[in-house]
């Protein structure tokens, strides 16, 4: 039983196809296909069930590719800790974020870092918290940018800034001779919101509990859904409705003038708070303090309406 081995199972039982395993693991389909064979001649079970069209993994074979898994988290972990002794910002930085905030922060967050930690070279992606979630546990990111609240056992969560939303509004729209917007009045809307698995928007729904009766309506024709704030934003510049966005991703300013304007809500104003988070026993701390510091200072060059 070889380390290779286990990170062949692992990736199988993730993708379920031994192309698409043997394309990550960058061997031929059948190299994987003998040293899984292999392995499961030697520990005399079935990981898994072959069929033309898919693969599936045995019960038994769910509960080793699980502890294949934490192998090689613990494998993975002998490297960075004898590099934890070294220059902790030369290796490269794995970070996430969730789509709210990844568009918004990083193109202030990358050039940030690269003026403060210039060898520290980054790689950066954006999900949904679940997947972001799991990517930090499994150690295919080092630390990942989320909205609080947000509970893991054995991880660290840091808070980093809060932010307000605020109500975006076509240009002409009635409400622009207000200075605020009371949260019950978005009951009086048409409301583009951002589709299920997006917390920012459970966060609206938290923040308004009287827009989710009218989502459970039958009758319910005051609602649409986008698929990101790009969307959706673009979607009110076309007078097809309003929404309630996160201050840095207004955006009214990509915009000809006269499309889209914005609205604080009314006090108090629902808000988020974004954190970093990363594995309690991640052995670069210096490399999470590098990036808190750099979103500190970039915070503060994040357009109040952009």
């Amino acid at each position: 039983m070889t380390l290779t081995e286990l990170r062949y199972i692992v990736t199988l039982a993730q993708e379920r196809h031994f192309g698409r395993a043997a394309e990550r693991c960058f061997v031929s389909q059948p190299t994987l296909s003998v040293a899984v064979k292999k392995l499961e001649e030697e520990l005399e079970v079935a990981l898994f069930e072959r069929s033309k069209s898919t693969v599936q993994v045995t019960p038994m074979g769910e509960r080793i590719v699980e502890q294949a898994q934490r192998v090689l988290e613990q494998s993975k972990m002998i490297k960075e800790l004898a590099n934890a002794g070294k220059d902790q910002l030369a290796s490269p930085l794995r970070i996430g974020a969730i789509y709210t905030i990844g568009p918004y922060l990083f193109p202030h967050l990358v050039p940030e870092l690269a003026r403060s930690a210039p060898q520290m070279s980054l790689y950066i992606e954006e999900g949904f918290t679940a997947s972001l979630r799991h990517k930090l546990r499994s150690g295919e990111l080092d630390a990942i940018i989320i909205a609080l609240p947000f509970n893991e056992t054995d991880v660290v969560a840091k808070p980093l800034y809060d932010e307000e939303f605020e109500v975006l509004i076509p240009a002409d729209h009635p409400w622009t001779q207000r200075e605020h917007i009371d949260k019950e009045d978005l009951l009086s809307e048409r409301l583009l919101l951002l589709g299920e698995g997006h917390c920012f928007r459970d966060q609206i729904l938290e923040a308004c509990p009287a827009i989710s009766h009218k989502l459970n309506s039958p009758n319910n024709t005051l609602t649409a859904e986008g698929g990101s704030l790009e969307t959706i934003r673009h979607m009110v510049a076309s007078k097809l409705g309003i929404t309630v966005l996160p201050r840095s991703a207004i955006g009214t300013v990509h915009y000809e003038t006269g499309l889209l304007t914005s609205r604080p809500f009314s006090a108090p104003a629902p808000s988020r708070t974004v954190a970093i988070a990363w594995r309690a026993s991640f052995p670069r701390p210096r490399a999470i303090d590098a990036v808190t510091n750099a979103i500190t200072q970039c915070h503060e060059a994040l357009p109040e309406t952009a």
